[in-house]
């Protein structure tokens, strides 16, 4: 039996500035242990910024998006503009503040953000070929901006109802859910979960995600 092939994006190394290392790691594990083959990609550019994870101060380092994201991927990854819709099942893009820095603007810029060019043009070939797509924690931001004006998903970032005003904004159709619940939008086949929007620990971050995980490929 063929494995199912699921895109993992990832924003850099780090829950400030990349990608939230729990998350990532997490659904990395779900997908091996439920027999998925995930393909790690990452944008091959400079991060918006190097946070200290120590002291939470940002520094004057640079670093490169893919090049930290292959440190969570152990080098086994691509640039995200090599990656196409029909390479893959379906794709998962774990929280982190990366996600709204990296993967877009909306760290900055809010409801008009703009998606980095290689995420874009592959999230919109997977959601025309009517592919999964699972977003983790803050990672809905993305989906919002891509889609929320033409498809209104439904999507949770948790309870927050300053982000979820935001993800409105954007078009999305914001929906409150529990640290272990996952919102599934069927028809858009767009799945969402808040993982440290809400947890408390790494155990709780499991739950969402060994669950939007499931979900996704039992869509795939």
């Amino acid at each position: 039996m063929t494995k199912k092939k699921i895109g993992v994006v990832l924003a850099g190394c780090g829950v400030k500035d990349g990608s939230e290392i729990h998350e990532a790691t997490l659904t990395l594990y779900f997908l091996d242990r439920q027999g998925a083959e995930a393909v790690c990609m990452a944008p091959d550019k400079d991060q918006l910024d190097v946070v200290n994870h120590v002291t939470g101060t940002t520094t004057a380092e640079k670093r490169n998006v893919l090049m930290e994201a292959a440190r969570i991927a152990r080098g086994n990854i691509v640039d995200v503009k090599s990656v196409k819709a029909g390479d893959l099942d379906a794709i998962i893009i774990p929280g982190g503040f990366g996600s709204a820095k990296n993967l877009c603007t909306f760290a900055v810029d809010g409801p008009n953000c703009r998606v980095d060019e290689g995420v874009a043009k592959l999230l919109q070939e997977m959601q025309r070929q009517k592919k999964p797509i699972g977003a983790l924690c803050i990672a809905p931001a993305v989906v919002a901006r891509l889609f929320g004006k033409d498809l209104s998903p439904e999507i949770t970032i948790g309870t927050d109802a300053g982000t979820a005003s935001a993800m409105e904004v954007m078009g999305a159709k914001h929906k409150k859910a529990q640290v272990n619940e996952v919102v599934v939008d069927s028809k858009n086949k767009i799945l969402t979960t808040p993982c440290y929007m809400l947890a408390q620990s790494i155990k709780e971050v499991g739950e969402g995600a060994e669950k939007l995980v499931a979900k996704i490929l039992e869509m795939a």
